[in-house]
């Protein structure tokens, strides 16, 4: 990701009104300059959310703990399994010790809010999480040039690790047991 690229950021919770309020302070927070672009994409639905993360990479995901289906910590380390550099906070009004331990352990998160939220120790967490993401972003970028230089690393395996970081799955290809490339089915709706 090139250092003016936006920068894409997960929002998930399963309250609506909650998501166009932080839809809201993130623009703020890039009118006011704080940050350089974002692209946000919300979600209610956290295996929706986890979907989404198979195809698109996210420098940050902010979710809810308590929700239908997956709770903040399950999603959350389903996204840590195929975005590792993704930055994880849970912002929640309820949580217990239990699922708390959890989101620290399994999920890896960076921090965990409260809810109802303080906008300034909002923003600054965001913009705290994006510059962490940029700065390690930079620093693998480094690392990788410096085994390429050495010949530690391929050419190939490289450019790999580049598409990965830009389209998270592009590498991945599965194949049959006759040989055959297999193709995820194509969702075609009425028009």
């Amino acid at each position: 990701m090139t250092p003016s690229a936006p920068k894409h950021v997960l929002l998930v919770d399963d309250e609506p009104a909650i998501l166009q309020a932080l839809v809201r302070m993130l623009r703020r927070g890039n009118s006011d300059g704080r940050w350089p672009q974002l692209r946000t994409e919300v979600f209610t639905d956290p295996a929706a959310a986890l979907a989404r993360a198979r195809e698109q990479a996210f420098a940050l995901a902010i979710s809810d703990f308590r929700m239908p289906g997956l709770n903040g910590a399950q999603f959350l380390a389903g996204l840590r399994d195929c975005q590792p550099d993704c930055r994880r906070v849970i912002l929640s009004a309820h949580a217990d010790f239990e699922g708390l331990i959890d989101a620290i352990n399994s999920a890896r998160i960076a921090l965990f809010l409260s809810k109802p939220w303080h906008e300034a120790e909002l923003l600054s967490a965001v913009h705290e999480q994006l510059e962490a993401h940029r700065h390690q972003q930079e620093m693998e970028l480094l690392a990788e040039r410096q085994r390429l230089a050495q010949g530690e690393l391929s050419p190939q395996e490289a450019e790999r690790r580049r598409l990965e970081r830009l389209e998270p799955g592009i590498t991945q290809v599965r194949w049959s047991s006759d040989g055959a490339y297999v193709l995820d089915p194509v969702d075609v709706g009425a028009p």
